[in-house]
């Protein structure tokens, strides 16, 4: 299956983000909502379709109940799946991280895990898990039938066996985005002492097996015997693509990565100006000119910050309405995530910001003194600026 996306520290409770478009949620494991896209029911279509036959010879007379029984199989193919991904969400989260979801889709599981590792050992142990768990339920499957006499069920376990071996071997291919992939990565990275560069092999490797995959027709018949036939184009072009563009995109990222600790949010923060909350907005931009700050942030009497002043708001302000207006108005109450460290800087921002979105953020002290004001417009840029050099 797809690997878990890179983990990053958990921050205790955990956060439930919107759901994507198009999925649905049908329950949870450990905490972790377990979403399905709507295009897995094609996929447990085609299933019942595809093993309808088989169904037919191992029960003969079932009639229509065949694609039933098939359909039924496809559902205990992507439990299967989902042992597979929930052996990655157990371990990020026993390993310190945080997880999102679990999604079942076409081409079988994805586990959503903050950010990225912090050891090499946890990005091989989180990547593993998910084939092993796969290798391991092809064998007790293949165990059950080798003890079961012929019929529906026997076949049912024959399957699950081959289709869950299968899994799991072609899981530990060393070539992202496959699991495979990350475990080369945390293998290299572990030997190197160079995270992006385990991310660039794995890359590599990704992309080489996407290649050989497309070759695949040109030397099936020589090899089983058998001429490919259109649905084994189909399927060689469609995986080939997801690796191909998964193994270029964690080749992008890591290279975005390679530029992240460049970007530090002090020297981008903005002068700040505190005015109270009651001030005229007319006066509290005069000040504000007049010291040269670049933000406002508005405090209550003992000098606790409670808003930030939006600087879009302001624009938007006409001017002659502005001395009649409290500063208040146009400020937005400081909420859990507004407030940041002003050391922050490359992952840790890039998280922060992505974790609670927002125009504007205050940035403070350890001690608590107020630095200044992080606009994402700034970030924005000086990420754009890394980017191009």
């Amino acid at each position: 299956m797809p690997e878990p996306t890179d983990p990053a520290p958990a921050d205790g409770d955990q956060r439930h983000a919107p759901r994507p478009p198009g999925t649905l949620r049908i329950g949870s494991i450990v905490g972790i909502d377990v979403l399905i896209t709507t295009s897995w029911f094609v996929v447990a279509v085609l299933i019942s379709l595809a093993f309808g036959p088989r169904i037919e010879e191992a029960q003969p007379g079932l009639g229509f109940w065949k694609y039933v029984a098939g359909f039924v199989f496809a559902i205990v193919l992507y439990l299967s799946v989902l042992l597979h991904e929930a052996s990655h969400a157990v371990v990020a989260k026993r390993l310190g991280y945080g997880v999102n979801s679990i999604t079942l889709h076409f081409l079988g599981g994805m586990t959503e895990v903050d950010g990225q590792s912090r050891r090499p050992r946890h990005e091989f142990w989180i990547a593993v898990v998910g084939p092993l768990t796969s290798i391991a339920v092809g064998a007790v499957s293949g165990v059950l039938a080798s003890v079961m006499s012929d019929g529906l069920l026997r076949e049912a376990m024959v399957l699950l066996a081959g289709a869950n071996l299968l899994i799991g071997v072609l899981n530990l291919v060393p070539g992202l985005p496959l699991d495979g992939g990350r475990v080369l990565k945390a293998l290299v990275w572990g030997a190197s002492g160079n995270q992006h560069r385990g991310s660039i092999v794995a890359g590599w490797g990704g992309r080489i097996t996407a290649l050989a995959l497309l070759a695949w027709p040109l030397v099936q018949e020589q090899v089983i015997g058998e001429p490919p036939t259109i649905l084994d184009l189909v399927l060689v072009f469609i995986l080939g693509l997801f690796l191909w563009t998964g193994a270029t995109a964690a080749m992008a990222h890591a290279r975005l990565r390679q530029r992240l600790p460049a970007l530090v949010a002090r020297p981008l923060a903005r002068r700040t100006l505190t005015v109270p909350e009651d001030l005229p907005l007319g006066e509290a931009v005069r000040r504000a000119q007049e010291a040269q700050a670049g933000s406002i942030v508005t405090v209550a009497a003992d000098g606790t910050p409670v808003g930030i002043v939006s600087e879009a708001a302001v624009t938007a302000m006409p001017a002659e309405r502005r001395p009649w207006v409290a500063v208040s108005s146009v400020a937005r109450t400081m909420e859990e995530g507004l407030t940041l460290p002003a050391g922050v800087a490359g992952e840790d921002l890039i998280l922060a910001i992505s974790r609670r979105p927002a125009e504007e953020y205050l940035l403070v002290e350890p001690d608590g003194r107020i630095y200044g004001v992080l606009a994402t417009a700034d970030v924005d840029r000086a990420f754009r600026d890394n980017a191009r050099r």
